[in-house]
């Protein structure tokens, strides 16, 4: 099979739709010898900060001699970058292999595997093939139901936070996606909860207790952030009188860096070899794209993924901490089933003007209703149907006012966005 090949199948499997529950994948991967089964794993869930978590923590075990296999959703430029050796994603004919060798499985079942659920399979089956030292999984929505939920003893379940977002599948409140997150808890591991809400803790806690799991909470008073010292090339955190270079951008990576630093010492009691330089040196190197990401210096162009309420609030805090009383132009895309008419309310005083387009997804909502809607609440805003046009437009403005550039809304529109202006990427 070769990468078109495995293209077309993986848009196949698309059509089976989103299917919660784990019999599927369960079969799949019994079939294909239990991958999941043999390879060291730290298994990732959480409403934001998974991907810069993942990041941070991967650049960190490579630092320290570990191959590192990654597995992250979505795809932020294409299917290969959801897979990662040691930070770098997959070449298109590994993945075609993968795909080649597990699609006539997935045929003979008689229920087949979802897209997820085929790609959950074939990272695990990447790992083992790699020889992976371990591997660190992020759930792709919520936990319990999740297809990477198939790992039996994790070295550390880790939920970075949670708050409201995919409602339709997980809850209408904090308490029931917690709930959903808490699944990924596995008798006798140890379990990290990053986040600060207190009902999310108490379902949380709850489920460990019910499972044995020792629990782990961050400690702030260990760590110290100057927001005074951020600047658009990274920010200093300080770590038990140690400072450690971070280049990733946004508010929330304090919160995404303590709880790494945090799980770093769990893994130390697991048997990990993972010496403070490494840890340095891990963190100095980190990439991770569409995380209020620079892409462009003149103007200036920063990508962030954020796509529900808490993730515009801390895109609104980044844009505070970085430019003042600086305006801003903003470019948003969303999907139908986001808060969107929050977004002007949080955005509305810090920008100029937006430009609303639609991102190349099923579940996109339309510009028109975007441009609407913001424009209703304040926040006058042009919209296009066409992405290239709104980023060019967007883009051009900035440009000719010396303002920056906010590209907000949705990962799915990240490579779209970045392939219409030729930004280089950091």
């Amino acid at each position: 099979m070769n990468y078109t090949e495995a293209l077309e199948y993986m848009k196949k499997a698309a059509e089976r739709g989103s299917v919660l529950g784990l019999s599927r994948v369960t079969e799949l991967l019994h079939i294909m010898g239990d991958p999941q089964d043999r390879v060291r794993t730290v298994h990732i869930s959480g409403t934001n900060g998974k991907g810069s978590f993942g990041a941070m923590l991967t650049a960190v075990l490579k630092s320290a001699g570990y191959k590192v296999g990654g597995f992250s959703s979505p795809a932020i430029t294409s299917v290969t970058d959801s897979f990662r050796i040691g930070g770098e994603e997959i070449s298109q004919q590994e993945f075609a292999d993968l795909i080649g060798d597990i699609a006539p499985i997935c045929e003979s079942m008689e229920e087949k595997p979802t897209e997820f659920e085929v790609l959950t399979a074939a990272a695990f089956e990447l790992f083992v093939r790699r020889g992976c030292d371990i591997a660190v999984v992020e759930c792709g929505m919520g936990g319990d139901l999740d297809s990477t939920n198939v790992i039996k003893a994790p070295v550390l379940s880790v939920i970075t936070n949670v708050q409201k977002d995919h409602s339709a599948f997980l809850g209408d409140t904090v308490a029931e996606i917690a709930s959903h997150k808490a699944g990924i808890i596995k008798q006798g591991r140890p379990v990290y909860f990053g986040g600060d809400s207190e009902e999310a803790y108490e379902i949380i806690a709850d489920r460990a207790k019910a499972m044995d799991a020792e629990l782990f909470l961050p400690d702030y008073s260990r760590f110290s952030w100057d927001e005074n010292c951020c600047t658009t090339n990274g920010a200093d955190i300080t770590w038990e009188g140690e400072k450690l270079h971070i280049p990733l951008l946004g508010t929330y990576q304090f919160t995404n860096a303590v709880n790494v630093l945090s799980c770093v010492e769990i893994l130390r009691r697991e048997g990990l070899d993972i010496p403070f330089e490494a840890v340095k040196s891990g963190l100095e190197a980190v990439k991770w794209h569409g995380r209020f990401e620079v892409l462009c210096r003149e103007p200036l162009i920063i990508y962030d993924g954020a796509h529900n309420p808490d993730g515009i609030r801390c895109a609104a805090d980044s844009i505070r901490l970085y430019f003042g009383d600086k305006k801003v132009v903003l470019l948003i895309g969303v999907m139908a089933d986001k808060e969107y008419s929050l977004y002007a309310d949080m955005l509305g005083e810090l920008a100029v003007r937006a430009f609303a387009v639609k991102p190349d997804n099923p579940r996109s909502l339309d510009s028109e209703k975007l441009a609407e809607t913001l424009t209703e609440r304040g926040l006058p805003t042009t919209a296009f149907a066409d992405l290239a046009e709104g980023a060019a437009a967007a883009y051009s403005y900035a440009a000719e006012n010396n303002i920056p550039l906010i590209a907000l809304g949705s990962l799915y529109m990240y490579r779209e966005f970045t392939e219409a202006l030729g930004c280089i990427f950091y």
